[in-house]
């Protein structure tokens, strides 16, 4: 097999400008490629929570150049191309660049601008090609997906689950927010980005009283009412915990608590990265690209809903575009399943 590895790279460039969840897909790849060139200071060109993030935090990442909002890499289409201080800054910095963002119509162009020896990453049809390119192809899981472009620069992956170390400083943040927790906690969060992929909330409160231990309902701020209307529809106590924690600090939940209860959505990510078991409600198509890749600990549940419950519309297109309606795709799920898997789980700790 061809040698891919590139010689005398001391900087290199990834390209990941999303959210939680798109952050630890790609961490297996960002893992490979420290072990494939370890004396190389690795960038994330991400976001500013990246930064708060992976500030301290062991791992791969050395540094986080945070993008200001850039059309179609770091903000929606339209907010603007990349000033030219920022080129600037970057020109030349680095000996490998390479792009886990996306399709590349937008981010290809902005890659090749930094002037990198060697760029590599994914290419839809439309956009620009860099030195080394896989194909993007819809229907593909996000973590293989990256690690295909670490390939080919050589650089190998063993681990296929991500993992996230949780630091004193997470911990101390935790106990200063939440106190001591009750021995056996588990935790339920029944947000998610899209409502499409949001299960009942009271689906979520059922199954929280049936487990029949502590709880507490995770959620950000514009998740406020569904994590109030789990509390309200539970006949057991619960706590709350509203946007009160940093992600390091949620990260220390969740590695607390002996189960995760979740949507599809980046806690759900966090809490498998720090080990603990989850149970997780699926969309059939965002199973195949951003579900867990092992079962011993993550328990996806499906929903095979395939038209909107509202107007009937099918899915259109392999990007998985819809009507315009909102409602849940992923009702079909029953409590009786999503108990089924949270009391095996639970057996196993």
């Amino acid at each position: 097999m061809t040698n891919l590895l590139v010689d005398g790279v001391d900087q290199i460039a990834v390209l990941r400008a999303n959210a939680l969840g798109d952050f630890l897909l790609a961490l297996p790849a960002l893992e490979a490629l420290k072990r494939a060139y370890p004396a190389a200071r690795l960038t994330l060109l991400g976001r500013d929570w990246h930064a708060r993030f992976l500030r301290g935090r062991p791992g791969p990442v050395d540094d986080v150049v945070a993008l200001p909002p850039i059309s179609g890499v770091s903000a929606p289409p339209g907010t603007g191309p990349a000033p030219d201080r920022l080129y600037d800054e970057l020109n030349g910095r680095f000996d490998l660049a390479l792009q886990m963002h996306g399709g590349g119509r937008d981010s290809n162009p902005f890659l090749r601008r930094l002037g990198a020896r060697l760029t590599a990453g994914l290419r839809t049809p439309d956009a620009e090609p860099l030195d080394r390119w896989v194909p993007y192809i819809p229907y593909q899981h996000e973590t293989l997906r990256y690690l295909e472009v670490a390939r080919l620069v050589g650089a190998d992956g063993h681990a296929l689950e991500p993992r996230v170390a949780v630091t004193r400083t997470d911990w101390a943040e935790l106990s200063r927010v939440a106190g001591s927790l009750p021995r056996g906690v588990i935790a339920v969060h029944p947000g998610a980005n899209d409502e499409r992929r949001r299960w009942p909330p009271e689906r979520f409160a059922t199954v929280a009283d049936r487990l029949g231990r502590p709880v507490v309902v995770t959620g950000t701020e514009p998740e406020r009412d569904l994590v109030e209307r789990v509390v309200r529809a539970m006949r057991r106590p619960a706590t709350p915990m509203i946007g009160e924690l940093s992600i390091g600090g949620l990260a220390a939940l969740y590695a607390a608590c002996d189960l995760l209860v979740s949507n599809d959505t980046g806690p759900r990510h966090l809490a498998a990265a720090t080990g603990t078991p989850t149970v997780g409600i699926f969309w059939c198509r965002n199973l195949v690209t951003t579900g867990p890749l092992s079962r011993s600990h993550h328990r996806p549940l499906i929903s095979w809903t395939v038209a909107c419950p509202i107007c009937g519309t099918g899915v259109i297109g392999p990007y998985g575009e819809t009507c315009a309606h909102r409602a849940s795709w992923v009702g079909d799920v029953t409590v009786d399943e999503v108990l089924d898997q949270a009391v095996d789980l639970l057996g196993w700790r």
